[in-house]
């Protein structure tokens, strides 16, 4: 039996992982730092609060690489989402009380103090630190649009200390066009003579898929090598969704389209969902209770309206809502509802504009259904129609419908009288999957509340 080859999955370089962690660990060593400064101990609560600020804030998503007149005004951001999530918890469960006002009021103020002022001296101080281990040299196979991007990526990141040497590619001059990354020094059979005349430490296979036999003729020559040698697929310059490396049955697989909530990042959703949703209905339960009671008293008929609409992976679900129609419409032709639209009662009108009648859906969110944030749900007979019309349309449900979305905040809610407006939703629920982080979500929901009463699509 032939041996079957070791792919070591999911490794990332230490410049990566510390970058990703800095912020994180700040944020920790800030809490520790306060509680020490005002004379208290570390006990088990505050080792609970770092290990769920640890969690909030990991990875860290304000790059290291530059200082960009938004950096500080990102940290800020990212930070007062945090805290706010962090008060609303512990107002919920009453632990605040817990803590000194004094230390909390301080690691408040110093993390984003802290955190800036490593993001400032970064880009001169690690690329120094990361230049005492030496320049890489690398070289490139393939001087296509996937190629040159890796190589201007390369060369413009000071952490990653590469070099790009050479191009290596098949085509004469006139089809290449102008490369102005780094030079080309010939064709694929002259890589080995290259390699073995230069010091080169890396080599970057950027040849389409198709090209398999040149790329074995290729790895056969260049056995004789110390580079290290990397393919970097074709199938990465596609539309790609939460795209990774992973293993099944112990065979190694790449995911082009996938979930963002597998694993932990499945559970952390899910406790969001939960404690989000949970301290919603804590606070708008007397809200819940006057609406349904005046709809009760305005209209005949139910006061919950209940929809089927595509959950996750696509099965049906029953979505809630507070009643603002006159009529209750779940067949196989749904009208949406317009601006000046007669089926909408002058309370539902209300309710719609300030996004009250949306408020049953933290019981959707509470039973599984449904997630805080996430895209939108429409209508089966919707889905249906648009699924034909608009490529990867069906890709949004790899993830739970949200009673918010980023969407809704991006100004594409309301009406879609037009296939170009449906079009721009769909490409911001694909642009939420592919950069799902929790402070995203966080944002999300403070612009939800923040836009409550001022969006002009919401009727």
């Amino acid at each position: 039996m032939a041996a079957r080859p070791f792919v070591r999955l999911g490794a990332r370089s230490l410049t990566d992982f510390a970058k990703s962690v800095v912020d994180p660990l700040l944020a920790v060593a800030c809490l520790f730092g306060s509680t020490l400064a005002w004379g208290r101990e570390i006990g088990a609560a505050e080792m609970i609060l770092a290990a769920l600020v640890f969690s909030l804030t990991y990875p860290a998503t304000v790059p290291f690489r530059q200082r960009t007149r938004g950096m500080l005004r990102q940290i800020a951001g990212s930070w007062a989402l945090v805290v706010s999530l962090l008060l609303v918890f512990g107002l919920t469960i009453d632990m605040i009380r817990v803590f000194d006002q004094n230390v909390l009021a301080t690691w408040f103020i110093a993390t984003p103090a802290l955190q800036s002022a490593a993001h400032w001296v970064s880009p001169f101080l690690v690329p120094k630190l990361i230049a005492l281990r030496g320049e890489h040299v690398a070289v490139v196979i393939g001087a296509n649009t996937l190629g040159r991007a890796l190589a201007s990526q390369l060369t413009s990141d000071p952490f990653a200390q590469t070099r790009v040497a050479a191009f290596f590619d098949d085509r004469d001059a006139a089809r290449l066009g102008n490369v102005t990354e780094a030079p080309i020094f010939g064709r694929i059979d002259r890589v080995a003579d290259y390699v073995r005349a230069n010091r080169v430490d890396q080599i970057f296979i950027a040849l389409p898929m198709a090209s398999q036999p040149r790329i074995l003729q290729l790895l056969d020559s260049l056995r004789d090598t110390t580079a290290s040698i990397f393919f970097v697929p074709d199938i990465f310059m596609m539309d790609i969704i939460q795209a990774r490396v992973d293993t099944m049955v112990g065979m190694p697989v790449v995911a082009v389209c996938e979930s963002p909530f597998h694993g932990t990042t499945g559970v952390i959703k899910r406790l969001s969902d939960l404690c989000v949703a949970a301290a919603a209905v804590l606070v708008f339960s007397p809200v819940m209770l006057a609406v349904a009671a005046a709809i009760r008293l305005t209209m005949p008929g139910p006061v919950l309206f209940k929809q089927r609409r595509y959950g996750l992976d696509g099965q049906e679900i029953v979505v809630w809502k507070f009643r603002t129609m006159k009529v209750q419409e779940d067949g196989a032709n749904i009208r949406q509802a317009t601006k000046d639209d007669d089926r909408i009662t002058p309370l539902g009108r209300f309710l719609r504009r300030t996004s009250l009648d949306e408020l049953p859906q933290f019981f959707n969110v509470l039973q599984g259904k449904m997630s805080v944030v996430g895209p939108r749900p429409h209508a089966v007979a919707h889905n249906e129609m648009y699924r034909k019309l608009i490529k990867g349309y069906m890709i949004r449900h790899k993830v739970k419908p949200g009673i918010t979305g980023l969407a809704q905040i991006s100004g594409a809610r309301g009406e879609t009288d037009t296939l170009d407006k449906m079009e721009a939703r769909i490409q911001y629920d694909l642009e939420y999957l592919r950069n799902w982080s929790l402070r995203l979500d966080l944002w999300i929901i403070y612009r939800t509340v923040l836009d409550a009463f001022r969006d002009p699509n919401a009727y």
